[in-house]
This record gives C-alpha cells, sequence and structure tokens, in this order.
C-alpha cells in the first residue's frame, strides 16, 4: 500500500500564493501518475494537474498559466505550486498517485482564498 500526506494548505488572499506538497510512502515503486484534484462544496471532484513518470503535465483549463506542477522521483513527493489564486480557487485539494492497477488518495488539504 501507499500512504499520502500532503501539506501546504491554508487561507490565503486574492491573487497570493500557495504551495502544495504530497509526500507518498510504502510500496512506492513503479509509481506513474501523480496529481492534484479538487472539491468544492456542494461539487463533485475534478483534476487540477496531473504528472507522468516520465515529467509530462497536464492542467485543467481553469489553472493553466497560474499553477505548476512537479515532482521529485527520489522522495515520491509531487508538488503543486499555486499562483495569482482566485475565490474559486477554494476547495479541499486532494492528492492522488496511481500505481500499476492501483490509486491512492491522500487525505485532503483545505485551500481557501478570500476576495
Amino acid at each position: 500500500q501507499v500512504q499520502l500526506v500532503e501539506s501546504g494548505g491554508g487561507l490565503v488572499q486574492a491573487g497570493g500564493s500557495l504551495r502544495l506538497s504530497c509526500a507518498a510512502s510504502g510500496s512506492t515503486f513503479r509509481i506513474n501518475a501523480m496529481g492534484w484534484y479538487r472539491q468544492a462544496p456542494g461539487k463533485q471532484r475534478d483534476v487540477v494537474a496531473i504528472i507522468n513518470s516520465g515529467g509530462t503535465t497536464n492542467y485543467a483549463d481553469s489553472v493553466k498559466g497560474r499553477f505548476t506542477i512537479s515532482r521529485d522521483n527520489a522522495k515520491n513527493t509531487v508538488y503543486l505550486q499555486m499562483n495569482s489564486l482566485k475565490p474559486e480557487d477554494t476547495a479541499v485539494y486532494y492528492c492522488n498517485v496511481v500505481q500499476s492497477q492501483s490509486s491512492w488518495w491522500g487525505q485532503g488539504t483545505q485551500v481557501t482564498v478570500s476576495a
């Protein structure tokens, strides 16, 4: 199994920045994609950004140009740098790791952006 520990959420004013981190531990061999999802109250969980083992990234249209996903394979850690934050970015952010045929989720970290 893989355990994921997220950190870096919090309260920030619009236009500010936050950096989320997600460290994977346990059976971390053959981790493929790592990503971030978010879920606002009353809404479904949506993808924010994904990075595969080769470093290829994909972003939701709503965050392109503002968010950057990266990973440190030696540390089994994925990051999400969030700049120019908007109130609509407010949500619980979840880390996700895909390993062979398994998918693992973090516990979530709250990001709140005030107007």
